[in-house]
């Protein structure tokens, strides 16, 4: 795990939150060797097509995870694992609120796994985390109802320690739930055509076009796991629904043209109404659904969906100037492209404006919580870089015990060198202060995942209801998985009431 000091500032903060436009070099000018010890160009040159996940819909699922090998460079195969015969990833769930889900997750690995359905509201046996463990060769069939709001959501290993390891060779698969609100709006819903998931992450190759997993952040950026990837999208409104699922990296995402799109949903599902903005920024585990307009572009015009990463300084995850060793990469401190969009012929009925409504939330405030908690992580404790109040993650201990239909405002304070992904488990949650004074725009909302900066706390507010249990533990952690595995993790009860 990385050792580099962070530093935070308001002025960077509020840069994000602003727009203001970050300089930073492109990764065409990247000189330095890669682990392979060639001079690799960092640039995309667009030449692969981006693969869309295969869309299961209906109330029972069958997932089976099992090694793969995938090409992903010139030259010899990469080792991979992918669900259900893929070679990388996995299909995306669709789902409908209200519905009954069955799953059944077939480990064909030689080792254990878990299967975790991140941002989903369910019984915490059913969670799919560090206790749910799948044994090679065993399926587990988990069952619960949908009581998220329509949104992406995704599924991932959790099994302690080996989280970053089999994330990183590419177990993970998105979930869309659908609900009737969603349905009634005037939105692009048509799965890969005009509705295009994205799924952001990067990988440092050996010699032999193996993972490296000793870095914190790869050198390629792989779009749905496409290195250069292209998409043709028709000319009318489309729908990115984006999620950050790499390693540390954040990502600050806009159009190389500054183009202005919608931020219609974040973790948990639609905001109340769009926000336009140039840029937004990911920390990781997050994800993010986007509008962009593209009825007045000509077929054949081309943009670039980039992350304007460089210029940030080392106090953004991916900024460090570093381009060896484990915080190193070719992708660090520079503005590096994400996807290439060719515009093609609109489709029929094609949606050519944005509605000015979306759905109607109501939020917890700080006034509503009966109860105020605090993490504090601490840095180099009880034998390990990163841990919550001073204690690693031990999987008997009980960190928290929280009370059936309490609302609880929690803040979550980082340590001086480093910030983190904080992500927890049962619940969505509305970010309601950040130290720093400033929330990004499109924060106010469901979330389950939270961007901690280093020196600096955020709060959040949540009602933690339906599900209750004196042994089943739900978990709390940052999702930088290298910190998660290292011990950045605790977990709490959800206790009936007396």
């Amino acid at each position: 795990m990385t050792t580099r000091r962070f530093s935070w500032t308001l002025a960077l903060l509020s840069a994000w939150v602003s727009g203001t436009s970050c300089a930073g070099s492109t990764p065409s000018e990247a000189t330095a060797a890669d682990s392979t010890g060639d001079s690799a160009a960092a640039a995309a040159s667009f030449t692969g097509t981006l693969w869309i996940p295969p869309a299961l819909s209906g109330t029972t699922f069958d997932l089976a995870l099992a090694k793969a090998t995938k090409s992903l460079r010139p030259g010899a195969l990469t080792n991979t694992y992918g669900f259900n015969g893929g070679d990388f990833w996995g299909p995306t769930l669709m789902v409908q609120k209200g519905d009954d889900v069955h799953i059944n997750v077939t480990n064909n690995l030689p080792e254990p796994t878990t299967t975790h359905w991140h941002g989903f509201h369910i019984p915490a046996n059913m969670d799919g985390g560090p206790h749910q463990i799948i044994a090679p060769g065993q399926t587990w069939s988990p069952h619960f109802q949908v009581k998220n709001r329509a949104g992406t959501f995704w599924y991932h290993p959790h099994l302690h320690m080996k989280t970053m390891e089999q994330l990183a060779y590419g177990a993970g698969g998105l979930i869309i739930v659908q609900d009737a609100e969603e349905a009634a709006l005037a939105l692009p819903r048509t799965y890969g055509v005009d509705d295009i998931p994205l799924v952001l992450t990067s990988r440092r190759f050996t010699g032999t076009n193996q993972f490296d997993l000793t870095a914190s952040f790869g050198d390629y950026l792989l779009a749905n796991g496409v290195i250069d990837a292209t998409v043709a999208l028709p000319a009318q409104v489309v729908r990115l629904r984006i999620l950050n699922a790499e390693t540390e990296r954040s990502y600050r995402i806009g159009f190389a043209d500054g183009r202005t799109f919608q931020v219609i949903g974040n973790d948990g599902g639609l905001l109340s109404a769009p926000v336009p903005e140039t840029n937004v920024t990911l920390s990781v585990g997050e994800r993010i659904e986007i509008l962009v307009d593209l009825s007045k572009e000509p077929v054949g015009r081309e943009l670039t969906l980039q992350a304007f990463n460089g210029g940030l300084g080392a106090s953004f995850p991916g900024g460090e100037s570093e381009t060896l060793g484990e915080a190193g990469s070719l992708l660090n401190d520079r503005t590096f492209d994400l996807l290439q969009v060719h515009v093609v012929a609109a489709t029929p009925g094609a949606l050519t404006t944005v509605p000015a409504a979306l759905v109607k939330n109501t939020y917890w405030t700080q006034a509503d919580a009966t109860h105020q908690r605090k993490l504090t992580i601490v840095e180099s404790a009880d034998g390990m870089l990163f841990t919550f109040d001073g204690a690693g993650y031990a999987m008997d201990v009980i960190n928290q015990t929280v009370a059936l239909n309490a609302i609880e405002a929690w803040t979550i304070q980082a340590g001086p060198t480093s910030g983190h992904a904080f992500h927890i488990h049962d619940v969505q949650f509305n970010v309601v202060a950040r130290s720093s004074g400033a929330l990004f725009s499109w924060e106010p909302g469901w979330k389950d995942t939270v961007f901690v900066p280093a020196g600096e706390s955020v709060t959040f507010v949540a009602q933690f209801a339906d599900f209750a249990s004196f042994t089943d533990a739900f978990m709390y952690h940052c999702h930088m998985t290298n910190h998660e595995d290292g011990g950045l993790m605790g977990q709490f009860l959800v206790t009936p009431a007396p």
